[in-house]
């Protein structure tokens, strides 16, 4: 008979004032058209709150981001930073590569 190792994963339950970019970068990547009503989890908390989230996953963590309104925006103007980032980066290249014709 083989043993098989379950993972277990650390769980954490992060507000969406608390994100740094690396949690934005794996929500963005997850939900890149934004997230879905069947994407939220739903617990109660201590003080029995409904408490919705949506969960994020790395190799050994998974992650429940409280939702929001304000995380919404977060995810969204995360986004275009990154994308004038690239942008930025690319008109760089360009100018180089012209200057150097």
């Amino acid at each position: 008979m083989r043993k098989t190792q379950t993972t277990v994963l650390k769980r954490v339950i992060v507000d969406y004032k608390k994100l740094d970019n690396t949690m934005l970068n794996l929500l963005v990547e997850k939900f890149p058209d934004g997230y879905d009503d069947d994407d939220i989890v739903t617990y109660r908390n201590a003080s029995n709150e409904v408490v919705e989230c949506v969960e994020v996953r790395t190799e050994d963590t998974a992650y429940l981001v409280k939702v929001s309104k304000r995380l919404v925006m977060a995810m969204e103007d995360y986004e275009e930073s990154e994308n004038e980032d690239d942008e930025a980066s690319l008109n760089t290249e360009e100018l180089e590569a012209s200057e150097e014709e």
